[in-house]
């Protein structure tokens, strides 16, 4: 495998196996450097979202890369506020303003069941999805997936979506692995994306990753990228400093041994829990 190699997701639609992460990049400077490294270490995956507020900035580090469009893989997300048909609509072009972008590859509903919804989240969902189809056959989105769903989320969008999710970015990673959710995920075939892939730096406090970082000459971020690789799942780690852009590339010149990844596998709830633990 490579940087560039690619999964296939159930629309036919090609995504590139590793992502790049932009949660909690500063807007500004900072956001548009580390895109521009992220791209000139090989990156052609770039994962961006309304709440980041860091759309202009990254859209301005894909402008200045020289990058062409139909090598990128690009993906953002509607945030809470905006769970409506309408609301849905003006987000949707919003962030392909604030990217600079005609389209993107994929647009996701960040969170199922934000609290100014509650009451009525299935058909907020549901009014939001046709909002979403309805940019698919417009030409401004190639794919359609959500991002933190249960799968009685997913069940319940199912019953009205015309097309179906093709991802579910969710919080995964040695610590936090959502058995259930990514057994679910892949028998519906979708693709389990995982956000927080070093487990927001906790990970790095694991005594046994620290071993087999050593036995294989990597860095624990390598290490577990790779374990994620192997698990099928699409990590999307993140990082401001180009060393650790370019590190977490390095991962493709190396596997680890079946005995190694049942080693991570056990490592269950070693480094917290995931974001929310109330996502109803």
């Amino acid at each position: 495998m490579s940087l560039t190699d690619t999964y296939t997701l159930s629309n036919g639609v090609k995504i590139p196996v590793v992502g790049f992460g932009t949660w909690q990049t500063p807007d500004g400077e900072v956001a548009e450097s580390s895109v521009l490294a992220a791209l000139k270490a090989g990156y052609r995956h770039i994962d961006t979202a309304a709440i980041y507020g860091n759309e202009e900035s990254v859209g301005r580090g894909i402008a200045k890369s020289g990058v062409p469009r139909e090598e990128l893989f690009v993906t953002t997300k509607l945030w809470n506020a905006n769970h409506s048909y309408e609301l849905a609509q003006k987000a949707i072009d919003a962030s392909l303003e604030r990217l600079g972008l005609d389209y993107v590859d994929l647009y996701l509903i960040h969170w199922p069941n934000p609290s100014e919804f509650r009451d009525h989240w299935q058909q907020a969902n549901a009014d939001t999805w046709r909002a979403m189809e309805e940019a698919v056959d417009a030409g401004k989105i190639r794919s359609l997936g959500v991002s933190n769903f249960l799968s009685h989320h997913i069940d319940a969008l199912l019953e009205t979506a015309r097309i179906k999710p093709v991802a579910n970015q969710i919080f995964l990673n040695p610590s936090d692995q959502q058995e259930d959710l990514v057994a679910y995920n892949k028998t519906h075939d979708i693709l389990s994306e995982a956000y927080s892939p070093l487990g927001t730096g906790k990970i790095f406090d694991v005594p046994e990753l620290n071993v087999l970082a050593r036995v294989y000459n990597k860095t624990i971020a390598q290490v577990v990228l790779r374990w994620s690789l192997q698990k099928g799942f699409l990590p999307l780690p993140k990082s401001v400093h180009e060393k650790r852009i370019i590190e977490n590339t390095q991962i493709f010149d190396f596997e680890l041994s079946g005995k190694d990844m049942q080693a991570i596998d056990g490592l269950k709830g070693t480094a917290g829990v995931g974001p929310d633990p109330d996502n109803k």
